[in-house]
């Protein structure tokens, strides 16, 4: 499972290698970002998609790249619980 943060860390920090389009599962346009280093634009890019990475909701990110993934249905307790030791 792909983490949000790791993913918008990649971006800022080595965006202009295409770590994160590494990391996200997007080889060919990570490969890109490789081929044009030198230029400067994908470090741009780069910190641009990190800092849109960051601002999405767990749940925009997880549908976008994290496809199948189910998060943990919440916990419910009634109004009582634990239960209040016996009074004697």
């Amino acid at each position: 499972m792909k983490n949000k943060v790791t993913a918008g860390l990649f971006g800022i920090l080595l965006g202009g290698f295409g770590a994160h389009k590494f990391y996200l599962g997007n080889v060919g346009l990570g490969i890109v970002y490789l081929l044009f280093c030198w230029t400067g634009i994908p470090e741009i890019i780069g910190l641009i998609e990190g800092i849109i990475i960051l601002g999405m909701s767990d749940q925009e990110f997880n549908q976008k790249y994290n496809p199948g993934y189910m998060p943990p249905a919440p916990q419910y307790y009634p109004p009582n619980y634990p239960p209040a030791p016996p009074q004697q």
